[in-house]
């Protein structure tokens, strides 16, 4: 228990609790115990003025002893708990009403008995104790006095031998009794309310443990620790919010990573599967070239060796897709946007394909309106973009088809649209086709000089630029792809 928060907190209060206890009764014995000093000497405070009354106790500077005597005794029979002192103005004792050889002190301290004559200083006012030397008492003083003026002091130490110490009284108090087992109570009282309190304010930061812990040993899947009691917004709540964040960033993390290595190995698999078939073709044809260098004819040798350029251009593109690709999925890959004309752009891409289109029989129609505005993006990223989405077109149109390119004003911006008259792409597939190594299902013969990442490239550019890249088609109709720049 001592291990948990809750534990050490309650060792914590218990031990206030203890110390202040502790304080709180020696505080109450000490002032107590100068309250009971002070009540006693504020009540006789004129004792010894009335004990010396009108009594001659002393005679040119001497003792009066039958009178003395005669004081002593009436004192002792009622209030034995008293001692009376005789004492002349210099402080030497003449006489006291102790018994015979119990005075070990032949002379007090006059001081504190002229400040208590005086009245020049708050109750109590301490002074020597006789029969103890070195400890001090309470007293009553009184001057005596004859006809000439002062002789010396009458000194009662207000409680001798036979009154009790304040603690001794106390110990025997019924009162005291209930006080002290009423502090106890009280301690005991607080500290089970203390325990109960502190049980409730932890008891979110338990749940909140148990759910990081459950979090943890599930290996940072699945919901994160945010199934916690929540309270009004204190320092609990906001922790439990920031691990329930963690947690979700966590939990997605862990998921990208998954995507990432699946992605990962489909990638591997995809590039092993295209790289091996050039390659295989590679090493074929050439070694038919050395075995049958003799036998082969000019014509063969020239077949031969364009099919192995074809394969070499082949791993060529495919290998500039992954290092473009690869490129623009860092994170230093940032477009630097700068305000140019998309029409005069997307004029030139179209005229650079112009001539395929015409060779395969296609009609190639581009549309641009004048007065378009200029736009804001990265100009060699978009026209690779554009290169990429109408050598798409052309590729997978049949002769006597149509590819389109039409800019149009969209809102604040232009919009650009691409299609063919192509076989379309079924609806099932239509998620998959800016994956990378997607082909489909369209069996052209065109397909084999495809790499699969054309349109994968194309998306992660209008990615960067925040623009996002949109496909509609329908089987045996075409495909229409379209993006919207913001005008500069």
């Amino acid at each position: 228990m001592v291990r948990t928060l809750s534990g050490r907190l309650t060792m914590v209060l218990l031990g206030l609790l203890v110390l202040a206890g502790s304080l709180f009764i020696g505080l109450t014995v000490v002032v107590t115990h100068l309250y009971l000093h002070e009540v006693n000497q504020r009540l006789h405070r004129d004792l010894a003025a009335h004990i010396a009354g009108d009594q001659r106790l002393m005679r040119a500077g001497h003792a009066n002893g039958p009178a003395l005597k005669d004081l002593f005794d009436k004192l002792m029979a009622v209030n034995p708990s008293i001692e009376v002192y005789l004492v002349d103005d210099s402080g030497r004792i003449l006489a006291y009403s102790a018994p015979e050889g119990a005075v070990d002190m032949d002379r007090i301290d006059l001081g504190p008995v002229r400040a208590f004559l005086k009245g020049e200083r708050n109750f109590p006012i301490y002074g020597d104790d006789p029969r103890h030397p070195g400890q001090e008492k309470v007293f009553s003083a009184a001057p005596v006095m004859d006809g000439k003026g002062l002789n010396g002091y009458l000194y009662v130490v207000l409680g001798g031998d036979l009154y009790q110490s304040v603690m001794q009284r106390l110990e025997g108090s019924y009162i005291l009794r209930l006080s002290l087992g009423t502090g106890a109570g009280i301690l005991v009282v607080s500290l089970l309310i203390g325990l109960w309190a502190f049980q409730r304010l932890t008891r979110r930061l338990r749940g909140l443990t148990t759910a990081v812990e459950r979090f943890e040993a599930a290996g940072y899947q699945g919901p994160g620790p945010d199934a916690v009691p929540r309270g009004r917004g204190d320092e609990i709540d906001r922790l439990a919010d920031a691990f329930g964040t963690m947690g979700e960033r966590i939990t997605d993390q862990f998921g990208q990573l998954q995507q990432a290595e699946e992605a990962r190995r489909e990638l591997l698999a995809n590039v092993s599967h295209d790289v091996r078939t050039p390659l295989a073709s590679l090493q074929g044809y050439l070694e038919t070239l050395l075995l049958k260098e003799e036998s082969l004819s000019a014509e063969q040798r020239r077949e031969y060796l364009q099919t192995t350029l074809t394969h070499t251009r082949r791993l060529s593109r495919l290998m500039s897709g992954l290092l473009e690709l690869a490129t623009l999925e860092t994170e230093e890959a940032k477009p630097r946007p700068e305000p140019f004309s998309l029409s005069e752009l997307a004029q030139d891409v179209a005229q650079k394909f112009g001539l395929e289109a015409e060779r395969k029989g296609i009609t190639f129609d581009f549309q641009i309106p004048a007065g378009l505005p200029t736009v804001h993006g990265d100009i060699g990223l978009i026209e690779r973009v554009l290169d990429n989405l109408i050598k798409n077109a052309v590729k997978y149109t049949p002769e006597g088809g149509q590819v389109g390119l039409f800019l149009e004003r969209s809102g604040n911006g232009v919009a650009v649209r691409v299609s063919d008259t192509g076989q379309g792409i079924p609806e099932e597939e239509l998620p998959h086709v800016f994956e990378r190594f997607y082909r489909g299902s369209r069996h052209l013969p065109e397909r084999q000089e495809g790499t699969g990442l054309g349109l994968a490239i194309a998306k992660r550019i209008l990615d960067l630029h925040e623009v996002s890249l949109e496909v509609s088609s329908r089987v045996d109709r075409g495909t229409t792809f379209a993006f919207t720049l913001p005008a500069a």
